[in-house]
């Protein structure tokens, strides 16, 4: 066994905190506490696999924010509606106007509350940048915008909203440093050598899903083998690279 192998343990319930969960969590609070009249639309962007999701739910929970995720198959109606939903109204109703002007009531009334739109390169699709320029103008909440690697630059094709954003946050692949805290969370019963969570990370290309399912793979594996402890050269699981599968040619 890998001298360099830690036992990892982690309470149950919590985040494991990774360097994008913290740079997430910075921007939410520069966007909830910015002076009035500075503009408080925060960018939080990256590669599929990265754990933005993760980490703006994260966010979602400690400051009691409002999180919609938007679908291809959205409209602006439908927008507004899961928005009112999340607001408080169950059953929203009336024209896309009178959907709005109850969005900024509800939100005026309110003291800043963080606004967060996850897959936000899909609102910039269907044509919904407005609505959110109009909802952050008039109730003037904070709003983050959480999306893929282009975000940015679809947003800044509309220079109306791009000019309301006050900052623009890369998501990361993970380092060695935060597949150990995944691996903490993931995988608590069993100890776990540097070399093989470094293989992990360059495998998994750093995307924190794909390192999580890879954790899970692991854990099942040392289970079934009955393996409290891992390292490259004992490990025979599997390792979640995101390519797809091959046949094996049988020989002639």
């Amino acid at each position: 066994m890998n001298a360099n192998t830690h036992r990892v343990n982690s309470a149950a319930g919590t985040i494991a905190p990774i360097k994008n969960v913290a740079a997430c969590r910075a921007l939410v609070e520069t966007l909830i506490n910015c002076p009035p009249h500075v503009p408080n639309i925060g960018m939080f962007s990256g590669f599929s696999g990265y754990g933005k999701t993760m980490a703006a739910d994260y966010c979602r929970n400690v400051t009691g924010a409002v999180m919609i995720e938007v679908f291809d198959s959205w409209t602006r109606k439908k927008f507004c509606a899961s928005l009112l939903i999340e607001l408080g109204n169950p059953t929203p109703r009336g024209s896309l106007s009178d959907m709005m002007d109850e969005i900024i009531q509800r939100l005026g009334d309110g003291d800043d509350r963080l606004v967060i739109i996850d897959e936000a390169h899909m609102a910039v699709d269907r044509g919904m940048v407005e609505l959110i320029r109009q909802i952050n103008k008039l109730a003037h909440t904070p709003i983050l915008l959480v999306g893929e690697e282009l975000l940015p630059k679809k947003l800044a094709q509309y220079e109306n909203a791009d000019n309301l954003v006050l900052e623009r946050v890369l998501a990361q692949p993970c380092d060695i440093q935060d597949a150990r805290a995944l691996a903490r969370l993931y995988m608590p019963s069993i100890a776990i050598a540097d070399d093989l969570i470094a293989a992990f990370v360059k495998e998994t290309g750093g995307r924190a899903r794909r390192i999580v399912s890879t954790l899970q793979a692991a854990q099942a594996w040392a289970v079934n083998n009955g393996a409290t402890a891992i390292d490259v050269a004992t490990y025979r699981g599997r390792i979640v690279t995101g390519a797809l599968p091959t046949r094996h040619q049988r020989a002639a």
